[in-house]
């Protein structure tokens, strides 16, 4: 009987699971699990703050998923170390599992700059897990001032969970804009404004360089006094296993289409691992849940010796803040790079169509985002947009502008 071992027990992990069981039911599984819970859905921990959700709702699967699918879970271990030659893999404790295949599924982990005076602070968190947010709740309360270093996705989820449960709230962020990852100027400054609206202050093109206790000073020379710190720079990806057992690291542990790394038996999937980019043309890091789901089904689907590729990796981003929604996906090249760029604009909301070559190949839609998931479809499954009612989908996202064959293959023959 073989034996699986996936290192990390959140989405990916899940995927990989059941990519294994859609091949083959008799061989063990073994999931090694740095926090002692079973898998839930990250991006709810803020709603969890809002109280829109729970702890029993946030999981990602029910009790009964390990021991249905043939699985031993090691809770509250971390895999040090992977043997290629032995095959075997370390764990904290010091024991040692034999492995056929292993999938690292490891995740990511905060970044923390090394900020002077950080270990003055008594109250700091991070906001990734579900004990961090237990810990961050346990520390608010109606006159407390929370400073968030980082305006990112992260640090204003956080900031969104909490409005209504502390006296003040200050994001800082040394980019000039909020989400400057996935947003343009303008975009962002939408979500900014809708943010200040809901009593959330900023300091952008400005960041903490040192602490002193509950004082931050920051590097323009303000100081900002604070109860409580959030710390949400970024994350970055957990490749040490890989890379010390010799494997290939960038951002990210590289993997094909078909998850497997530059080592023999050993797979990455999620939020550590590096793959291609469809829509940009080179390897990247998609740190979003569907493709780790995606990434990991792949992994565990040739883990257990049949076949399977994830070709199609795009960034996505749906998001929401106070009521405002917005989506995201794909890479936006300009005109400067032979792009070109379709724009409706309103007040409170825009909807921005980046395509070349004849392809689409991202967008921005804060407001409107229903039927947005049209656009990602083009996008993935490169759809040749004179082979669509371009202008008619431009402003009505539907299977109208699409051919009858494909119409029909998205419904099931149902036209």
């Amino acid at each position: 009987m073989k034996e699986y071992i996936i290192i990390g027990n959140g989405v990916a992990a899940a995927g990989c699971i059941e990519g294994i069981r859609s091949v083959e039911k008799d061989s063990h599984i073994t999931v090694i699990s740095e926090e002692n819970r079973p898998v839930y859905c990250r991006p709810l921990i803020s709603y969890y703050l809002e109280g829109k959700t729970d702890l029993e709702k946030m999981k990602y699967r029910p009790d009964s998923f390990y021991e249905e699918n043939g699985c031993s879970v090691i809770y509250g271990q971390k895999a040090e170390k992977i043997n290629t030659e032995a095959k075997k893999v370390t764990l904290t404790d010091g024991s040692e599992l034999p492995y056929d295949a292993v999938c690292v599924a490891a995740g990511s982990s905060p970044f923390v700059p090394p900020f002077e005076g950080l270990d003055t602070v008594e109250k700091k968190f991070s906001f990734m897990t579900i004990d961090d947010t237990l810990a961050l709740e346990a520390s608010l309360s109606k006159d407390a001032r929370v400073l968030i270093v980082g305006a990112g996705l992260i640090g204003l989820k956080c900031a969104e969970g909490i409005a209504d449960r502390v006296k003040s709230i200050t994001v800082c962020d040394l980019a000039t804009r909020v989400l400057s990852s996935i947003m343009d100027d303008e975009c962002a400054a939408i979500m900014q404004r809708k943010l200040e609206s809901c009593g959330i202050s900023f300091l952008l093109g400005d960041s903490a360089a040192s602490f002193e206790g509950n004082v931050a000073h920051m590097k323009s020379g303000v100081s900002v006094e604070f109860d409580v710190l959030v710390l949400a720079v970024g994350v970055r990806a957990n490749t040490s296993l890989v890379k010390e057992a010799g494997g290939e690291v960038n951002r990210g542990i590289v993997v094909n289409n078909r998850m497997e790394t530059s080592l023999d038996s050993i797979y990455a999937a999620g939020d550590c691992s590096e793959g291609f980019d469809m829509s940009f043309g080179q390897n990247r890091v998609l740190a979003i849940l569907p493709n780790a789901y995606m990434q990991g089904h792949c992994a565990g689907v040739n883990m257990a010796g049949s076949e399977a590729v994830f070709d199609n990796a795009i960034p996505m981003n749906s998001i929401g803040f106070f009521g405002l929604h917005a989506m995201t996906a794909g890479s936006y090249f300009g005109s400067e790079s032979g792009g070109e760029l379709y724009e409706e604009k309103g007040e409170n909301s825009i909807k921005r169509l980046f395509s070349k070559d004849g392809y689409l190949t991202g967008f921005m839609i804060i407001g409107d985002v229903k039927c947005a998931g049209i656009y990602t479809s083009l996008i993935r499954e490169q759809i040749p947009l004179d082979s669509v009612d371009y202008g008619l989908l431009k402003k009505n996202p539907s299977l109208a502008p699409f051919s009858q064959t494909y119409r029909s293959n998205k419904l099931g023959g149902v036209l």
